[in-house]
């Protein structure tokens, strides 16, 4: 038996068999249960399950009429709101599969979202419909969208309601603005108001278990991102197995703030909430004062976060005025809790913050801290009905407890492959005792316990707050600026977000006057945000192997080495 069933809690069993339904059942069978019961809350705007039902059939009718059938795949791009929930269960409930696509990508980044999931159909909000708009008309005719759906903020709520939640004041312009539908070149621009005043019927139900429901993108050391082929099963199992590990019921108010566009918000908090029949409270970004005026008022008992909300809440001038007593479960993910911060949800709250790893690749999380033993800064222990191992990347041997070796993964919750391209998905995946396991490309250990530690990354990446960026990605990106001959991309240290993004750049011979910001801004204006370079150094060459290769590894050690 492995070691870490001795901490295994008690009441919960190894494995789950989990239900066989598609993802949208869930809402279908909680519309029944709980017709009347807020599924969702944003701004003082309540939908019952009732209602979240009844749109999600109109929409998932307009789409069959657009022509979505069984396993087309739909773009998804918005931030936080009510009509992503929407939009995601009618996007499932027309037998469709979801493409998550994170809102801070720009045009030049969206048009491979288009065309390597071979989408004509595309639902947002008014903030980025130009912008994806401008991403198809770019493309060859035979490539672009011939939909597209769009959504303002305010359908979703009345600013003026006696009883809504005040917005912070920097959102004012943003969340109030109703935009003009963009111009789609050789399609159609609808409003969402419209599109769920479709008559029709949704389509009969055709897909399962075993159907692909979800195509996330993930980047990685080489190229552009590749789609990550879920079926309905997997995102159900960590659905369910996230229910049963927080303890969450129908009675869970769970704080909804981590991007949904994101496999952890998508999965641990959006299906997880729709599965219990819990009441998701919807935050479209993060505000650390509108989040404890939230918690407060709503009487929020789980909040899954990124640590760094955690420490900017505490850190918040308003602080003593929020009530957090109703909190039953905090935890997260994608970067490392401080000690000293847990200790104080511990000390203050007797909260236990729960750290959890995951990829997008797992459906989220494949290692869970258990509730009532956590350790911290810690992956926790493989996740239910899942086998996880630390091999020697060259060996591929099962390394001896406390050695470093890569972290393999096998589960439910484990993705198919990555979407036309059997050659990535030949290379992540290695037989290991007779069964199939995911290649993580981080490299940790297992302690005597059965827990396991992240040591280092054998794939390129930057973690930068949460969010990964793939340096290769950057790069190929950056190559298009007419000034830059060549570019490597790096991380930073950085006191907040621990750590940045860094270019270390030589200029064309024709554009030697071009400046650091000049490059930055552009950086800005053609990538998403947190992908974008904030510091740039010029040299005259990059170091280079024999083979002609980038040595990256040289100038991430230099910048990692103290100043003399």
């Amino acid at each position: 038996m492995r070691p870490h069933y001795r901490f295994w809690p008690k009441r919960l069993p190894h494995q789950i068999t989990p239900p066989a339904t598609p993802l949208w059942d869930n809402v279908a069978v909680n519309a029944r249960r709980y017709p009347d019961k807020a599924a969702l809350l944003f701004f003082g705007q309540r939908t019952s399950y009732a209602q979240l039902l009844q749109q999600v059939e109109r929409l998932a009718a307009r789409l069959h009429a657009l022509g979505v059938r069984k396993g087309d795949r739909v773009v998804l791009n918005m931030q936080n709101c009510p009509q992503l929930v929407i939009a995601h269960f009618a996007i499932l409930r027309a037998n469709a599969v979801v493409v998550p696509v994170n809102p801070m990508n720009r045009a030049e980044e969206l048009k491979h979202y288009i065309t390597d999931p071979d989408a004509r159909v595309a639902i947002t909000t008014g903030d980025l419909a130009a912008e994806l708009a401008q991403a198809s008309n770019a493309l060859p005719s035979g490539q672009r969208l011939q939909h597209m759906v769009v959504t303002q903020f305010t359908d979703a709520f009345d600013p003026q309601a006696p009883d809504g939640d005040a917005l912070p004041e920097a959102w004012s312009a943003w969340l109030l603005t109703r935009h003009p539908l963009p111009a789609l070149e050789g399609g159609q621009v609808e409003a969402w108001t419209d599109a769920l005043q479709h008559p029709g019927e949704a389509p009969v139900c055709e897909v399962g278990g075993g159907d692909m429901a979800l195509l996330p993108y993930t980047s990685g050391t080489t190229g552009l991102p590749k789609g990550c082929v879920h079926i309905h099963s997997s995102i159900m199992h960590n659905a369910v197995s996230g229910s049963l590990w927080s303890s969450a019921s129908a009675e869970a108010v769970v704080l909804g703030v981590v991007p949904m566009f994101h496999i952890t918000g998508m999965v641990s908090v959006m299906h997880t909430a729709m599965y219990c029949g819990a009441t998701l409270v919807i935050m479209p970004r993060w505000d650390r004062d509108l989040a404890g005026r939230l918690i407060s008022r709503y009487q929020v008992t789980s909040w899954t976060n990124i640590p760094t909300m955690v420490i900017d809440l505490l850190a918040s001038p308003n602080f003593a005025q929020y009530d957090l007593s109703s909190l039953l479960y905090i935890g997260g993910g994608g970067a490392a809790m401080p000690q000293a911060v847990a200790q104080r949800l511990l000390d203050n709250y007797g909260l236990r913050y729960v750290e959890g790893y995951g990829l997008t690749e797992t459906s989220a999380p494949s290692h869970s801290n258990p509730v009532d033993a956590p350790k911290q800064q810690c992956l926790g222990i493989p996740f239910m009905s899942t086998d996880a191992r630390v091999v020697d990347p060259e060996t591929l041997q099962e390394m001896p407890v406390g050695e470093q070796g890569e972290i393999i993964m096998h589960g439910p919750e484990v993705f198919q492959g990555y979407w036309k391209r059997p050659d990535a998905t030949a290379q992540a995946f290695i037989e290991f005792e007779g069964k199939r396991f995911f290649r993580s490309g981080d490299l940790g250990r297992m302690d005597e316990d059965g827990y396991f530690f992240i040591t280092d990354r054998l794939k390129r990446m930057i973690n930068a707050s949460g969010f990964k960026v793939w340096p290769a990605e950057v790069e190929a990106l950056m190559f298009r600026h007419p000034a830059i001959q060549e570019a490597c991309v790096i991380s930073t240290r950085d006191p907040y977000r621990g750590e940045s993004v860094k270019a270390v750049v030589v200029l064309r011979p024709t554009h030697q006057a071009t400046t650091a910001q000049e490059i930055i801004d552009w950086c800005h204006e053609n990538m998403a945000v947190y992908k974008a370079p904030r510091s740039v150094q010029f040299v005259d060459v990059l170091p280079k192997s024999g083979s002609g290769k980038v040595m990256w590894r040289t100038l991430q050690e230099k910048e990692a080495s103290p100043a003399p």
